[in-house]
């Protein structure tokens, strides 16, 4: 999967969701594909705990970067103008369009921006914090056996510290202070990309 190759660093995610936004307000699709390969290197490092979500990731994004080759998309917005220009009917049909693909990235993103924020709190339990922001956010789109796995495979989650080791960036201190720069980044991603699929009604495509 050479979507993901290399060890996670915290550092890159937050360079990366940095550069996403514009001073219009654009989320600009390249760094977002480059902050999503650093947050499947996170989920990879955990193990198979997190592969029903991580493979789906891989997919998602790779589908997403050849779609971006192909039609030259540069920022979400001009790809939703684009692909609803067609109807919103096509738009529908289509199982592997650009906007049902940053949908289903976008609901990821947001179980982990909730993940991350937990982990920022220094709440020590970490599958409370994972199955919290779990139904939250995924679970509502996963059916009960896919809910009852995740949620059982979360029971084995690694201590907080090991998470923030996993960061890579120094000391666990390091890693809560960077957290607490990156997550804004990944919170201000996923509200214009809300705010944009609510405004083309697409929250709900097939």
């Amino acid at each position: 999967m050479a979507v993901a190759v290399g060890a996670f660093s915290l550092r890159e995610v937050l360079d990366a969701f940095r550069r996403c936004v514009t001073e219009q307000r654009e989320v600009l699709l390249e760094p977002y594909l480059s902050g999503w390969r650093g947050l499947i290197r996170f989920l990879q490092s955990l193990g198979a705990v997190f592969s029903f979500i991580s493979k789906d990731a891989v997919a998602k994004v790779t589908l997403l970067e050849g779609l971006c080759q192909r039609q030259r998309f540069v920022s979400l917005q001009s790809m939703v103008e684009q692909e609803l220009a067609a109807g919103p009917a096509a738009l529908r049909a289509r199982p592997d369009s650009g906007c049902r693909t940053v949908l289903r990235l976008h609901r990821a993103l947001r179980w982990l921006q909730l993940f991350l924020e937990g982990l920022r709190s220094g709440d020590p339990r970490t599958s409370v914090l994972c199955t919290d922001a779990y139904n939250a956010s995924l679970a509502a789109h996963h059916p009960w056996v896919v809910r009852k796995a995740a949620t059982l495979a979360f029971c084995a989650l690694p201590s907080r510290e090991a998470f923030l080791e996993i960061m890579n960036v120094g000391p666990p201190e390091e890693a809560v202070v960077m957290l607490g720069e990156a997550i804004p980044y990944i919170g201000d991603v996923y509200s214009i990309t809300q705010e944009l699929f609510e405004q083309h009604k697409l929250l709900d495509l097939p």
